[in-house]
């Protein structure tokens, strides 16, 4: 966009600057009047071929073949310059921009993703099919090009500027799955020092990393290859876990879905027992684990249990109850 705007300015100068020294030529050499003058060097840099306002004089037919050679270049060089932004559809890239920057500044309580490589498409795969708000920082925007429905800015999210654009102060969370760890830990330093409270995930490639990274401010740190090496193990050793696993947690599912529901100050269920809440008897949803607010988590817990305030029910179970669970955690109206 600098770039254009450079253009832009030095195309106008320099016709500006042709312009004026035209019609000022004219005026000392021929003695014409000003409109005559100006009417004189707009035909001539135009080349419309109309006839000479007045016969010229051998000094001023010297200026004005000088003026044709300097001149109908500029406004040549001025006219491709033009068509070029707009058979290019830099002029569409600017306006284009400055719709996303607007959209941007409307988000509010989104996520900010750092990188759009193999784990950065399906994350926003993943962040699409449960209908978060999100946006995608891209050093290389046109990995995205095939896909209208992601939200891109080009910059490098390891400058603060570029994640205050992105609107980091406002966001819910940040992932970063940038291709270093240096990039990833450049991130994470930045984003905690612009949102304190913000939710980071940063991805760990190195060995070692982990521990800089979450010293840096991640929340939690996320390793693919120990991911991916322990998946593969526990689908040899363990294939119908696995199995199930994927089922439960796969987007899209119409059948099963494992999700997280968080009590709020105000809801029915607080104070209720499982058994006595009907989460497992009316809804027929399983609960696989309570993770109070203290962080404390109580996996396969009993029908006595409490619900609490602020607890987050770990619940399995097809998508329709899920929602209803949803709503009963939610504030009474």
């Amino acid at each position: 966009m600098e770039d254009l705007r450079k253009r832009l300015i030095l195309s106008g100068v320099l016709i500006f600057l042709i312009i004026s020294l035209g019609t000022s030529g004219f005026i000392v050499i021929e003695g014409w009047n000003f409109l005559d003058a100006l009417y004189m060097t707009i035909i001539t840099l135009t080349t419309v071929g109309y006839s000479e306002v007045h016969p010229l004089t051998t000094e001023g037919r010297i200026f004005n073949i000088f003026l044709i050679i300097g001149g109908v270049g500029t406004v040549f060089y001025a006219l491709s310059t033009g068509a070029k932004l707009v058979l290019e559809g830099e002029l569409q890239e600017l306006f284009g921009r400055k719709r996303l920057e607007k959209k941007i500044k409307e988000m509010n309580h989104h996520y900010v993703i750092c990188g759009y490589g193999r784990m950065g498409t399906i994350i926003c795969r993943e962040l699409k099919a449960k209908k978060q708000k999100f946006v995608v920082v891209e050093k290389k925007p046109e990995k995205l090009q095939d896909n209208e429905d992601v939200l891109v800015m080009e910059g490098d999210a390891t400058q603060d500027a570029v994640l205050k654009d992105a609107g980091i102060e406002k966001a819910r969370g940040l992932i970063s799955v940038l291709p270093t760890d240096a990039e990833n830990l450049f991130v994470v330093l930045s984003a905690r020092g612009l949102n304190p409270d913000l939710l980071i995930v940063a991805r760990a490639v190195e060995e070692g990393s982990e521990q800089k990274l979450r010293r840096a401010g991640a929340d939690r740190v996320i390793s693919p290859y120990y991911i991916g090496g322990l998946r593969i193990a526990h689908t040899v050793l363990k294939p119908a876990v696995v199995d199930f696993i994927e089922f439960a947690t796969k987007s899209g599912n119409i059948d099963l879905q494992m999700e997280e529901v968080t009590i709020v100050e105000d809801s029915k269920l607080v104070g209720l027992t499982l058994d006595e809440s009907g989460i497992g008897r009316d809804l027929g949803i399983i609960i696989v684990a309570i993770r109070r607010n203290s962080g404390e988590m109580k996996f396969n817990p009993t029908s006595r249990i409490t619900i609490k305030a602020g607890d987050t029910l770990i619940a399995l179970g097809e998508i329709p109850k899920l929602a209803k669970l949803e709503e009963m955690s939610a504030a009474e109206k």
